[in-house]
């Protein structure tokens, strides 16, 4: 038959302790002897105590929990990111509340409800919801934009991908290679990230007097990156292929040896975000990243600062992760 649980007060009578001292002991960040809280934990296991975080909450005005709107676990570059934010908040003991929007009909009604939880902080990461729409639901928790979506004067925490220089260093290398037919294959036209990956190849293929022969259109997905990859390889014959995702860029290297085509003799296939398939010797993708962890860490850092802090905006240069799809040994 279960124990009776114990109040706080109680326990603290229990193992001798002040009910604020038990109160710390579940808290990972509180100093005190190892043994002390190895004492209180035991006996709340013993009578089945927990404290009571939403009541502890309301007394400090805090919830601790964070609402991460994303389009699509499903994507890996969104997955894998969502993965080490996720780990990195429950070392601050901050409670994650995710939201896929992509493929929800109601995104207002979604965020509505994440926003009754009265969250601290809202991570958006989604490109599929905008920023006014954000702010106006979730209206006492602060909120950090880490989608692409312009800012437009609008004074917000942000962290930013910048991608410029690490393009310029891919071009530059597949130039002097003799490479000079360039193709885009997009994801959805709604993306903002897409629209900025678009651009700045386009300014550094302009250092070179180039521009992309095709722009093409997917949707992210594997089965549109090989689809889109294969029509387009048997109307021309284009020696750099540059595809919005990883993902798609495996699909179009796919496609390429279909068709017969040698990868990346007779054409180059670049990629972005860094997924971790992409880097499998299978696939082996030339990609433009963010340097593993620093987007997870620069968002942390910001939902870590004192409530009341200026804002700030965070900067993360890409850098190149180099496949065999863009040469035959792993780095040119």
């Amino acid at each position: 038959m279960p124990k009776k649980s114990l109040t706080s007060v109680e326990l603290a009578k229990l193992a001798g302790v002040s009910s604020a001292t038990v109160s710390r002991a579940f808290s990972a960040d509180s100093s005190m002897k190892p043994e002390t809280r190895a004492r209180i934990l035991a006996l709340a296991d013993e009578y089945g105590f927990r404290p009571n975080s939403m009541a502890r909450s309301l007394n400090n005005k805090q919830s601790r929990l964070v609402a991460l709107v994303y389009n699509t676990v499903a994507n890996p570059a969104e997955g894998e990111g969502l993965d080490e934010l996720i780990h990195l908040l429950q070392e601050k003991e901050r409670m994650p509340l995710v939201l896929c929007c992509a493929n929800h009909n109601d995104r207002g009604l979604l965020m509505r409800i994440a926003s009754t939880y009265q969250v601290d902080h809202v991570v958006l990461h989604s490109d599929a919801v905008s920023i006014d729409d954000a702010v106006r639901i979730f209206r006492s928790a602060i909120p950090i934009i880490a989608s692409s979506e312009p800012l437009d004067g609008r004074d917000l925490f942000e962290v930013r991908l910048d991608a410029s220089a690490a393009t310029q260093q891919v071009v530059d290398h597949l130039v002097r290679q003799g490479r000079h037919r360039f193709v885009y294959l997009s994801g959805r036209a709604s993306s903002h990230i897409d629209k900025r990956r678009q651009n700045w190849f386009s300014q550094a293929l302009q250092q070179h007097g180039l521009s992309f022969q095709v722009v093409e259109h997917g949707d992210y997905s594997y089965e549109s990156g090989f689809k889109e990859s294969a029509l387009l390889l048997r109307r021309m014959r284009p020696d750099v292929l540059v595809c919005a995702n990883d993902v798609m860029a495996i699909g179009g290297r796919d496609a390429a040896a279909v068709l017969g085509l040698r990868v990346p003799q007779d054409v180059a296939i670049v990629g972005h975000d860094g997924v971790a398939l992409a880097a499998w010797d299978s696939h082996s993708i030339t990609t433009i990243m963010a340097p593993q962890g620093e987007v997870s860490a620069a968002l942390v850092e910001q939902i870590e600062l004192p409530r009341g802090a200026r804002t700030d905006r965070r900067i993360v240069d890409c850098v190149v992760r180099w496949g065999t799809s863009t040469d035959q040994t792993r780095a040119p």
